[in-house]
């Protein structure tokens, strides 16, 4: 299991554009992914779950990726992350 955070950097935050661009990434591999912040948490490949997060800028999102291509997947999610959000 790999778990790390991310500060979310857009103005906007998450909302339904990077959510399903996250979404997409996720789809890509067969480790499950969720996301959290706070008590709040999500799994990677539901965007109304992600959205529900209220993740604005300047929070913590965290990440947590488990399964066979584990690493692999964290390192596309972490990529996407700095390039979206």
């Amino acid at each position: 299991m790999i778990t790390f955070n991310y500060t979310i950097k857009d103005e906007l935050g998450i909302h339904a554009r990077p959510a399903g661009v996250l979404i997409r990434e996720v789809k890509k591999f067969k480790s499950a992914v969720s996301f959290s912040h706070g008590e709040k948490k999500a799994d990677g490949d539901k965007i109304f779950a992600i959205m529900k997060l209220g993740i604005k800028q300047g929070n913590v999102l965290g990440v947590t990726v488990e399964g066979d291509d584990e690493q692999e997947a964290a390192e596309a999610i972490r990529t996407t992350l700095e390039t979206y959000l």
